[in-house]
């Protein structure tokens, strides 16, 4: 049983009615199959009149029903989770920010995947509570009724689940390597999609489609062994089970032929006996088709459960700190206006599903106003860095502090008032320009004027049809790069109080022109802030007092500007 899975369907009131009437429903109909087996062996046998037929029609009737009830019941419940954890999954991603799961493998997961747990909550579940009780009372009917059958269904009952867990261990094991398959497939499809443009300009969209082919072919070669393993398990099941019921039914008909078995004992027994091991093998089937489910619910959780040391598990600790001698200086510090003193001591950061770090044992000192830029290959960790600062990811190992006070420590959504943030690819929403660069405050109209101007934004936003009430698309579509990257620093200087700037390659897919407004308003919006700049063109990394080369996770050069610019003259 998925112990998550359970806890969220008797956690909702309408999903735990449903479960509630579908195993009560799929039970009662398992338990009905001896009262059909009483009867129809005692017509067969002549120890019922004809008359008997009419109850027994009944009671097919009624099974009928109750597996109608059952399966409607089954498919609520299964809507109602599925419904549950989609919208539980959207809202962690949304609060989880770029240190989350990419959204390609969402996309899978909450799509593909989660649609797996219909065979898992419509088709295992009930037939879990069919195999704790039927089996017992159809051993227990006959016990009274053939005790040499019984015993001998005692002895070879248990076969069934115990070959069931051992194929089923191995199912679970290929399952789950198919899902990743899967989710690596999903996952990294959609980004390729979504960077198509970019691959064709810089000639590697051939590339990522041999990617493309060598994922599929991974995921393909992963369904197969999957598949091979179910087939082998449904043999193995039907096989242990027909062995067990010759066990059974040689001995009856045996005794039977000698005259030492009633006739109706007889049709009882090979009427019962099945019935034991049905609900088992039915069991192992459902479990085997649900097993894709069970992997994709293990991810959900994984992702909805917070680490520790996560920020929604600080909660905890911040409950009644107001009476707590470390709750007033630690508002105190906030009420600074100096920029902070930033300092990384042997931080150490793993994400989920990767060996390797993706920054190992670093420590770096970012003094109050200093202009750091950060530079490297593309994975060495440099935004690995920034999500640091924004709280989107905690460290494995080693610390953060902001003005010697740990960052684990102090209120996260003080700490972000604090902080400017210019993402590589800033997100623009279906509003207008104003509510865009105003995001995330109340903003007045002349501060979000003034903030546009001094992003180099105010031209092209007046020249709109509606000027700053016009409505842009989705992810601003109607804007160019350019454009897009200097409203985002527009929403920067909407925040004055902001004391620390963290920018994430905003020159990037930028032609000369865009590229130059924006490093100038950069370099005014840095004035008299802590800045932190991922970059690799020249003209932002001219801004920075200070350049920091990060490769595989550690810090391989740390140098100021001005020595790297001796070092390039003496060169040539």
């Amino acid at each position: 049983m998925h112990k998550d899975l359970l806890r969220l369907a008797r956690a909702e009131p309408a999903v735990r009615r449903h479960l509630a009437l579908c195993l009560a429903a799929a039970v009662l109909a398992g338990l009905l199959v001896l009262a059909q087996a009483e009867l129809l062996s005692g017509v067969l046998s002549g120890r019922f009149a004809l008359a008997a037929l009419l109850p027994l029609v009944g009671v097919v009737v009624v099974r009928g029903a109750l597996g109608w009830l059952q399966g409607v019941s089954a498919g609520r419940t299964a809507t109602g989770v599925k419904s549950v954890l989609r919208a539980r999954l959207m809202r962690r991603f949304q609060e989880s920010g770029p240190a989350g799961p990419r959204s390609g493998e969402l996309v899978t997961l909450v799509g593909r995947g989660l649609d797996a747990l219909d065979p898992y909550l419509s088709g295992y579940l009930p037939a879990a509570a069919v195999a704790s009780v039927v089996p017992i009372a159809v051993l227990a009917r006959l016990f009274v009724a053939d005790l040499a059958s019984a015993l001998i269904v005692l002895v070879t009952l248990p076969l069934i689940p115990v070959f069931g867990a051992l194929v089923g261990w191995t199912t679970k094991t290929v399952t789950e390597r198919q899902w990743r398959a899967l989710s690596r497939l999903g996952g990294h499809f959609l980004d390729v999609v979504r960077g198509l443009p970019t691959l064709r300009a810089f000639g590697r969209a051939r590339h990522q489609s041999t990617v493309i082919r060598e994922v599929a072919a991974a995921h393909r070669a992963a369904t197969m062994r999957t598949l091979r393993v179910a087939f082998l398990s449904s043999l193995v099941l039907e096989l242990v089970a027909s062995l067990s019921l010759a066990l059974v039914a040689v001995p009856v008909g045996l005794r039977l032929l000698s005259g030492s078995l009633h006739l109706d004992t007889a049709l009882l027994v090979l009427l019962l006996a099945p019935e034991a091991y049905l609900p088992l093998r039915a069991m192992g089937t459902k479990f085997h088709a649900s097993v894709e489910g069970v992997a994709a619910a293990d991810e959900a959780f994984a992702l909805l459960t917070p680490a520790s040391g996560d920020r929604d598990g600080r909660d905890s600790r911040d409950d009644g700190a107001e009476g707590t001698p470390d709750a007033q200086p630690r508002e105190a510090r906030h009420e600074g206006t100096r920029p902070p003193e930033i300092r990384f001591e042997h931080v150490t950061v793993r994400y989920p599903g990767r060996e390797e770090p993706a920054l190992d044992d670093v420590s770096l000192v970012v003094a109050p106003g200093e202009r750091v830029a950060l530079v490297g290959e593309s994975g060495g960790g440099k935004s690995t860095l920034l999500h640091l600062l924004l709280g989107f990811i905690t460290p494995s190992e080693g610390r953060v502090l902001v003005d010697g006070v740990d960052l684990a420590t102090l209120d996260l959504d003080e700490w972000r008032r604090r902080l400017a943030f210019v993402p590589q690819r800033p997100h623009l929403f279906a509003m207008s320009v104003a509510d865009n660069i105003g995001l995330g405050g109340a903003a007045s109209p002349e501060l979000i004027r003034a903030a546009a101007t001094s992003a180099q934004a105010a031209g092209f936003v007046e020249a709109m049809p509606q000027g700053y009430g016009t409505v842009l698309g989705e992810r601003g579509v109607n804007l160019s790069a350019g454009q897009r990257q200097r409203v985002a620093l527009a929403r920067a200087f909407c925040r004055p109080s902001a004391e620390v700037l963290l920018l994430d390659e905003p020159t990037a897919r930028l032609d000369g022109r865009s590229e130059a407004a924006v490093v100038e308003a950069t370099r005014t919006l840095a004035e008299g802030r802590t800045a932190i700049v991922v970059a690799h063109r020249p003209a932002m990394i001219g801004l920075a007092d200070r350049v920091v080369r990060i490769g595989a996770g550690r810090i391989v050069h740390d140098r100021h500007s001005d020595a790297l610019t001796a070092e390039r003259g003496d060169a040539r």
